[in-house]
């Protein structure tokens, strides 16, 4: 197990993960990448703690992902099922595990002070960091994805699901989009991977 570790999160963190699987009975699968989530934690109808990471992350975001989805785990054999998923135990659980980790053999030096921040107060997905999100998107291992807040205004884009967008102003920290197709108007984050497509300007 170990040595499958090695292949999805930094090296100096796979003696500590796996210590953290076996002590809290983990049944880890890798799986094919899911665009809902990066990682999920259920409790099995045989009692087995069964936790699912997208296999596509990059080491940093798999070894995030990974103790968050342990977080949930011992929240709920802590405090009991009936706490919130993202509610302040979680949050406790989830700072207590990964401080151990944000350390320089483990991240880089330049996401150190983002996962510092981002750790007083984590939220249900580092997604809704912008800026942790944007520096963790650097380390992907194809890197040639758009983001909403890099494109011109004016550009037509398209996201995941085949909607068709553009791009049409900045309203604080997102930015107001157009979907093409209903002429409503939907608001983005800025790292928001899109497609950008040709012609658009």
């Amino acid at each position: 197990m170990s040595d499958t570790l090695a292949k999805y999160i930094p090296e100096h963190a796979v003696k500590p993960v796996f210590e953290l699987i076996v002590e809290n009975r983990v049944h880890l699968k890798i799986v094919n990448e899911r665009l809902t989530r990066h990682g999920d934690y259920r409790k099995a109808v045989n009692g087995k703690h069964e936790i699912t990471v997208n296999g596509s992350l990059n080491k940093y975001r798999f070894l995030i992902t990974l103790i968050h989805e342990i977080a949930h785990l011992v929240a709920f054999e802590k405090f009991g099922r009936n706490i919130k998923p993202h509610g302040n135990e979680w949050k406790y659980v989830f700072q207590q595990l990964m401080v151990p980790y944000i350390r320089p053999e483990i991240f880089p030096n330049q996401l150190l002070p983002l996962l510092a921040r981002h750790f007083r107060n984590p939220s249900a997905s580092s997604d809704t960091d912008t800026t942790l999100s944007l520096a963790l998107k650097q380390f992907d291992p194809q890197n040639d994805k758009n983001y909403v807040f890099e494109i011109p205004y004016g550009s037509i884009f398209r996201i995941k699901n085949g909607k068709v967008f553009k791009k049409i102003a900045v309203r604080t920290k997102r930015f107001e989009c157009l979907e093409i197709s209903s002429g409503k108007l939907y608001l983005f984050n800025p790292n928001a991977e899109v497609e950008l497509l040709k012609n658009s300007n």
